[in-house]
């Protein structure tokens, strides 16, 4: 299946000159869907204990992965979205900065996971992940992503470098 059949271009979104890859035309077709969720679970090592999913795009192949792999999901929000205490990193993006939360009992100290996201652009939402995953000691094993944009360099801003990526722009 060619994955990129299902991912269509809009020019100038969210602001003038970017080029948006929009991944609902994927989420749309069922087959599709299956078919990168079931892509992505082969690339995880069996030996992984949870998936972390970065808020939003990233729940819904997380979720399924985990789904079929019978993995635990861990979830990283937007400040303020969690109800329970919380370890927060705050993170910087071209435009100002942002602060992702996990919930202190997410993970047990030494746990061995994965990321799963849509899309890897500059890194940044990855590496701040991989800096917040440290309050457990946990190990990075493994990161996925559907999308990879190359022009943006963003796997030289993560330290796993196991990394996974269905399709490359």
């Amino acid at each position: 299946m060619e994955i990129k059949d299902y991912i269509r271009d809009i020019q100038d979104f969210p602001s003038e000159g970017i080029l948006y890859r929009d991944i609902t035309p994927l989420l749309k077709d069922s087959a599709a869907f299956k078919y990168v969720v079931n892509q992505i679970s082969k690339s995880i090592p069996k030996d992984i204990d949870a998936i972390i999913a970065p808020e939003s795009r990233g729940f819904i192949f997380a979720s399924a992965v985990c789904f079929n792999l019978n993995k635990k999901l861990i979830l990283a929000r937007k400040k303020g979205k969690l109800p329970f205490k919380t370890f927060e990193i705050e993170y910087q993006l071209e435009y100002g900065s942002d602060c992702f939360q996990m919930h202190i009992d997410s993970l047990e100290k030494g746990s061995k996971v994965a990321i799963i996201d849509d899309l890897l652009a500059t890194g940044g939402t990855i590496s701040a992940i991989e800096k917040l995953a440290t309050n457990f000691e946990s190990e990075i094993k493994h990161i996925a992503f559907v999308i990879e944009l190359l022009n943006l360099n963003g796997r030289n801003n993560i330290k796993c470098k196991n990394i996974t990526s269905l399709i490359e722009y």
